[in-house]
């Protein structure tokens, strides 16, 4: 029998999303999940972790890391990585949510996996991997410009994307009477 969180980035509709959080809820209970929603607040397109952050905790959520009022952002990522290692040492598990860039199929979907995931890559920055889990949002296509095409993201779109994820963890949570 196959690992039902395959570490290849498998790439799934919202419905698959909260698959995936289910499989990863069956190891690790959901009050001991860490989110780490990743972006900035100063980029359409790179919003969806702030935001998926903000309607975490709106929702009651603890253990949440990157919300629109103090955003996960490139320039605060570096001195994340003694919260991110306090996180682990207390039993949390980290599930990294962000926003990526796609082929033009896949916008609209999501990528899930079993390992971490690499901030800011389509940007061409090079940050430490996050997490032991990962979401990421297709939200536009790649191209030769990806800093301009986050810029010019439809906002629509990426609102969406983030209150689906947030809704899913939202959901699953009040089925497993934590809430």
């Amino acid at each position: 029998m196959s690992d039902p969180l395959a570490q290849a980035a498998k790439r799934v509709d919202i419905a698959g999303v909260a698959d995936f959080i289910k499989q990863i809820c069956r190891t690790h209970p959901i009050e001991q999940l860490t989110f780490v929603c990743i972006g900035t607040d100063r980029s359409t397109g790179d919003s969806l972790g702030p935001l998926v952050g903000t309607m975490l905790e709106e929702s009651g959520f603890r253990r949440v890391i990157g919300t629109l009022r103090e955003p996960c952002d490139a320039d605060r990522l570096p001195q994340m990585a003694d919260r991110f290692a306090r996180e682990a040492e207390e039993g949390r598990t980290l599930v990294a949510i962000d926003a990526c860039l796609g082929r033009p199929e896949g916008v609209g979907a999501y990528l899930v996996s079993s390992g971490p995931l690499v901030p800011a890559q389509s940007v061409g920055r090079t940050f430490p991997p996050i997490g032991a889990y990962s979401i990421a949002a297709i939200v536009n296509e790649n191209g030769p410009k990806p800093y301009w095409t986050l810029q010019t993201t439809s906002l629509y779109r990426v609102i969406g994307m983030a209150k689906d994820i947030a809704d899913a963890l939202t959901t699953l949570r009040k089925n497993t009477n934590l809430a």
